[in-house]
């Protein structure tokens, strides 16, 4: 595919913003109904390489990007602001608090959870 603007390459590029699947972008800007489902998503794979394509789509995510950046940095301004007016108060719980989801906003925690299963065998006795 060549890296040129075409208004059917406009149109994916929107529908796949809409849908996030390259496919069903693909079937809704390109006449595909005659087409097999192997065949459309190897034209669609080939649009998500094209030059205008991935330009196109890195220009229509960015105010979003932008947006979501400032709202992320306000909050944890805010949490900052919690956290030290807290410490100043000797209420040092609710500045753990705050500092422990300013972290989290940030993305410097991950949840950790761990599945135990319980297995009845055979002999009616149970296994963890």
């Amino acid at each position: 595919m060549s890296g040129k603007q075409t208004q059917k390459k406009e149109d994916f590029c929107l529908a796949y913003l809409e849908t996030g699947n390259a496919s069903e972008a693909y079937r809704s800007a390109y006449d595909a109904k005659n087409m097999k489902p192997e065949t459309i998503a190897k034209r669609a794979s080939e649009l998500m390489s094209d030059g205008y394509v991935t330009g196109r789509l890195e220009e229509l995510r960015a105010p979003v990007r932008e947006k979501a950046l400032l709202t992320l940095e306000s909050h944890l301004k805010r949490l900052d602001e919690l956290s030290r007016k807290a410490e100043e108060a000797e209420q040092f719980a609710p500045a753990i608090t705050a500092e422990t989801n300013r972290g989290k906003a940030a993305g410097l925690y991950t949840e950790k959870t761990d599945n135990i299963h319980r297995v009845v065998l055979d002999d009616g006795s149970n296994e963890w």
